[in-house]
């Protein structure tokens, strides 16, 4: 029975864990967007809608 305990309790914790992976990774996967879109937006900026700018050539 003592084996059975800590199965269960094994078994609590990897869900647990599962649930605490799952959270940080969203949070940090949306914070990776976040800052790449930011960059995206400052880049569009810079290169063509900065009074003077001159679109890159291709």
């Amino acid at each position: 029975m003592d084996n059975l305990t800590y199965y269960i309790a094994l078994l609590l914790m990897v869900i647990i864990g599962f649930f605490v992976v799952k959270k940080i990774a969203g949070c940090l996967l949306k914070s990776i967007v976040t800052i790449v879109l930011i960059i995206a937006m400052i880049a569009l900026w810079y290169f063509f809608l900065r009074e003077g700018a001159t679109p890159p050539k291709l």
